[in-house]
């Protein structure tokens, strides 16, 4: 699974690992989650695969890097976007998909066969995490790859798009597994995510058009064969 994620860590050269709120401008960070996904959370389990168990770690290191990519490039540049969507968006993805592991009180020594050196943050607090380190090797890789692609403001900006479409593209492959397993907390929490990161793209789209790159995030084009640029994403 995940390949298009594998497929940009090549290109751009768990427990979950989750992230820490040490980025500039996040004191006001909180995981208060929409009712529906609370609802969700509090349903009663679904019987899941190994497979929609590993998508549970997974997408868990996948939300806070972009969490920790883009405190840091806020640090780095100083750029609204980056910590306007950490705030407002990544930190409480992270929240859900927590919550989430907590559920199914899956312990990242035992649980998942997708995770290396398990970082052991089922009960941490967000603040309390390593920022930049991952215990899923293809997101550690993705994750030094994307700091190292990020040499000025345009290039960060563009960084954004990158997490944003292979997150939503992960999802989607994910979404579809929980579904064909009816496991419809799972699709909820994940559908709340993709939503999010929809709304994230546009931000940065958004940003690059301000800093006179006319295409937004469609000036990446394909890359790899992986396709940046989605005016078919919802807009709120």
């Amino acid at each position: 699974m995940n390949n298009t994620l594998s497929s940009v860590c090549l290109t751009l050269g768990a427990m979950i690992g989750l992230v820490g709120c040490r980025g500039g401008g996040n004191a006001d960070t909180t995981t208060t989650l929409p009712s529906e996904v609370q609802v969700a959370l509090d349903a009663p389990l679904s019987k899941i695969s190994q497979e929609l168990t590993n998508t549970l770690a997974y997408m868990g290191n996948e939300e806070r890097l972009a969490y920790d990519v883009y405190n840091a490039l806020y640090q780095q540049y100083g750029t609204k976007q980056f910590t306007n969507v950490a705030t407002n968006g990544e930190y409480q993805h992270i929240g859900a998909v927590q919550q989430l592991i907590q559920k199914y009180n899956l312990d990242d020594t035992l649980s998942f066969t997708n995770v290396v050196d398990p970082l052991g943050y089922l009960n941490t607090p967000i603040e309390a995490m390593d920022a930049g380190l991952y215990d899923v090797p293809e997101i550690q890789a993705l994750y030094n790859n994307l700091m190292a692609r990020a040499t000025d403001e345009i290039e960060a900006l563009k960084v954004g798009c990158i997490i944003e479409v292979v997150d939503v593209n992960d999802l989607t492959h994910d979404i579809a597994l929980a579904e064909s397993e009816n496991a419809t907390d799972i699709v909820t929490v994940f559908n709340f995510l993709r939503d999010g990161s929809y709304n994230h793209y546009w931000s940065f789209d958004k940003g690059l058009k301000n800093k006179g790159v006319a295409e937004g995030c469609c000036a990446l084009g394909v890359v790899d064969g992986v396709d940046y640029c989605h005016p078919e994403y919802p807009q709120k």
